[in-house]
């Protein structure tokens, strides 16, 4: 079975596995948001200026995003 990586409930980065298994997951540009498995879409931004996606998502820095992240 294939872990589900954590997404930001507020930027929807895709964020790096911790590097313990108990270190607590966050994101590094949004600490207090909330971070779930629950997103749908794996979208990488390598040119934010020239993206429609990144437009679209407000991302402003590279990376791997999220198209819908779910936060109940």
């Amino acid at each position: 079975m294939v872990k589900q990586p954590f997404a930001c409930g507020e930027c929807n980065r895709i964020l790096p596995d911790p590097a313990h298994k108990n270190d607590v997951v966050q994101c590094t540009n949004c600490p207090s948001a909330p971070v779930t498995t629950d997103w749908q879409g794996y979208v990488i931004i390598l040119d934010p200026t020239r993206s429609e996606v990144a437009k679209r998502l407000n991302v402003t820095s590279p990376g791997t995003y999220a198209l819908k992240v779910n936060i109940r």
